[in-house]
């Protein structure tokens, strides 16, 4: 059986996700953030937050299908 916290995590990590794959990057923050404040810690929300924020600071080239490249090891 699934969570309420499960659930709604669930939700705002999609929603977040879409967003991101539109490039709207403030709406899959609050999402991400969103997704945190229900499951604190949860490690693929914590990454695509970083990952949204560098992209609103930088953003990705014309061509880019959604797949971050990463440049540093």
């Amino acid at each position: 059986m699934m969570t309420k916290e499960k659930e709604e995590l669930l939700e705002h990590y999609n929603l977040g996700l879409a967003a991101y794959k539109r490039r709207n990057w403030d709406e899959a923050i609050g999402h991400f953030r969103k997704a945190l404040d229900t499951v604190p810690g949860d490690g693929p929300s914590e990454e695509y937050l970083k990952r949204c924020t560098a992209y609103r600071d930088n953003p990705p080239g014309e061509g880019w299908d959604g797949v971050f490249v990463m440049t540093t090891k």
